[in-house]
């Protein structure tokens, strides 16, 4: 019994510790060390006590950067608040409890100076799987946390869950450093091979020196809040504060204005006289202008969306594809629509799949708030010609809370990652332009109603935005699959 709860306790440190990785702490040189609690509580027990033990701290770890979730919402749901973050935290601590399960069992099947492959494949292919479907949270990657840290070019190679990867691989050599004595030479030359890996990435990286922006936009951040937003005063108020905002940079003469999402909250599709007034301002600035709001067609399909209105008076749309489970939709309507709070749930639907998008002589590459934390959704607009990204965002919903921090570095991740620029525009912040070394130029801090107008530049190349996260899942899914298989390992269990 205290071997057992030696080793909960143990899975217990690494969940409070990994959380202190990403904003607002930003203890990035942490994760490998935080996960070496929970490779040694695996390492001692069979699969299926070891999934036991990756549950618990999976609920622990989700629940602390999922806490942010039920800020706004929260108060609509009432006592039912918890269930905003326990929920989502259940859901996605399956991962740790999958990787618990195949890091046991690498452990009795492998000697240790392979285990830590078998770790931090485990890790990253969960961690994959969590984040990409209809109901996935791609939020509290490993990978992402270490924009601002020495690891971040090896994302223009491999992404945020090949960095994933090298952070697990790092904590599972030092672990068996410790645990094996014969093995520290393997792992002394392991994480060499890592350390010359990520020299050579630095060095290689495009982004290194990045190519002189020269196209001017501007993203408008009108810091209405929350809780007045969906009022008809506070739709009046944004209409006014946002135009006049916009008629303030004419003089900056910016290439493309951006605002946030469902910054007019009302059904745009069904005024003509306000798309035609919007349609104006773009022609009288010469600059198209970005616009979030609701399309609603025949009254029965509604969509997130991006009007986008051109300076010859056209307009096009952009429908969310990417929608935010249990809060932009209801999965099984039918049966989950009694449970509480139920009816505060939007009913929209999913648009196409995202796709690069012609704004006058731009190529951009949309993305609604939650869509941008999906690599792959980037990746396809970078492989369809995106000159750069326009995220547009409201995380009002989330206060002073870590949840616009971690929103706003994966915006920087995706940079990286593809080597684009990156144009973000928040309704309450942070709004920022992103160059492709994941490092912001310009940035509006949260509650400030500002504008921020900048310049974006060309693409740099990078391997990820060819090859794309799915690629990088497929190699590491060989690899689990070529290791566990070995015989029984004759290294030691601790």
């Amino acid at each position: 019994m205290k071997g057992r709860l030696a080793e909960y306790g143990a899975a217990v440190v690494s969940a409070l510790a990994l959380p202190l990785a990403f904003p607002k702490a930003g203890v990035t040189w942490l994760v490998p060390f935080a996960l070496i609690p929970l490779w040694w509580a695996w390492s001692r027990r069979t699969p299926a006590q070891a999934a036991r033990v990756g549950y618990v701290s999976g609920v622990i770890y989700f629940s602390i950067m999922f806490g942010w979730f039920g800020e706004t919402a929260g108060a609509l749901v009432g006592p039912f608040a918890f269930v905003l973050v326990l929920v989502p935290a259940a859901v996605e601590a399956l991962a740790f409890a999958a990787c618990g399960a195949l890091s046991a069992y690498a452990t009795a099947r492998l000697p240790s100076t392979l285990r830590p492959l078998a770790y931090a494949s485990s890790f990253t292919l969960c961690e994959w799987a969590r984040s990409n479907g209809l109901l996935a949270i791609p939020f509290a990657q490993l990978g992402i946390s270490q924009t601002d840290a020495p690891l971040a070019p090896l994302g223009a190679f491999v992404g945020a869950y090949g960095i994933t990867f090298v952070l697990c691989t790092i904590s599972g050599y030092l672990f068996v450093a410790l645990i094996d004595p014969p093995a520290r030479r393997v792992a002394a030359a392991a994480l060499g091979i890592i350390v010359a890996s990520g020299v050579a990435a630095w060095w290689w990286w495009p982004a290194r020196s990045v190519v002189p922006p020269s196209i001017r936009v501007a993203a408008v951040q009108g810091n209405v809040k929350q809780g007045l937003k969906w009022s008809a005063a506070s739709i009046r108020l944004a209409i006014d504060r946002y135009t006049a905002r916009t008629n303030a940079i004419a003089s900056l003469r910016p290439r493309l204005i951006v605002w946030p999402e469902t910054v007019i909250a009302e059904f745009l599709s069904d005024d003509p006289d306000l798309r035609g007034r919007f349609s104006t301002l773009a022609r009288a600035l010469d600059a198209p202008i970005i616009v979030g709001s609701i399309d609603a067609i025949d009254r029965t399909t509604y969509y997130n969306s991006l009007f986008i209105f051109t300076t010859d008076g056209g307009m096009r749309v952009y429908h969310k594809h990417q929608l935010v489970p249990f809060a932009e939709f209801l999965p099984a309507a039918s049966i989950l629509g009694e449970i509480p709070g139920a009816n505060f749930i939007s009913r929209f639907s999913s648009g196409t799949p995202p796709g690069a998008v012609p704004v006058g002589t731009l190529v951009i590459g949309p993305l609604i708030c939650w869509e941008s934390a999906f690599a792959d959704l980037a990746y396809a607009e970078a492989r369809q010609g995106a000159q750069f990204f326009v995220v547009a965002t409201d995380d009002g919903w989330f206060g002073q809370t870590s949840g616009p921090f971690q929103h706003a570095q994966i915006a920087q991740m995706r940079a990286i990652e593809t080597g684009r620029w990156v144009l973000r525009a928040a309704a309450t912040g942070i709004s920022e332009i992103i160059a492709p070394n994941g490092k912001p130029t310009i940035r509006a801090p949260l509650d400030v109603e500002e504008t921020i107008v900048g310049d974006v530049g060309p693409p740099q190349p990078t391997v990820f935005s060819r090859i794309g996260p799915n690629a990088i899942a497929l190699v590491l899914a060989i690899l689990l699959a070529a290791l566990l298989p070995s015989r029984r390992g004759t290294g030691p269990k601790v």
